[in-house]
């Protein structure tokens, strides 16, 4: 099964140079100037649709939000290491994201981000268990 997320945006433009410099790669069989897709994981792709496009599809213009409106939705995602999660945190603070908590739970380590759109995202890694009696 596919799983697709889409968002509406702003700017497809904006949103196309955030999600590029985060290291995804764009699909380009599937964007055109109405709407950028990215895959995140095999199978897994966030749509990142303009506004209007968005309204258009779901007739649900009242739902399109704006950066100023909270994410409703969480976006978590695990990532091989510390140092991953700190690095994908990194790019999107360079690329105009707001950065939020970082998390140092005795099983995982975990960060906070927001797109340019408001849209939030929580990379993870969990730690390796340990045997503390060992």
């Amino acid at each position: 099964m596919s799983l697709f997320l889409t968002c509406p945006v702003e700017s497809v433009e904006r949103a196309t140079s955030f999600y590029t410099a985060l290291g995804r790669a764009l699909s380009a069989e599937m964007s055109d100037h109405n709407v950028s897709c990215f895959a995140i994981a095999p199978e897994q792709y966030v749509m990142l649709g303009s506004r209007e496009m968005y309204a258009s599809v779901g007739g649900a213009e009242e739902l399109t939000g704006g950066p100023e409106t909270p994410s409703k939705v969480t976006v978590s995602f695990d990532l091989a290491s510390r140092e991953a999660v700190d690095e994908i945190v990194e790019r999107a603070k360079v690329a105009g994201g707001r950065i939020g908590d970082t998390d140092d739970y005795p099983f995982m380590y975990q960060r906070q981000f927001d797109d340019p759109d408001g849209y939030h995202y929580s990379p993870f890694w969990m730690k390796p268990d340990t045997d503390t009696n060992a």
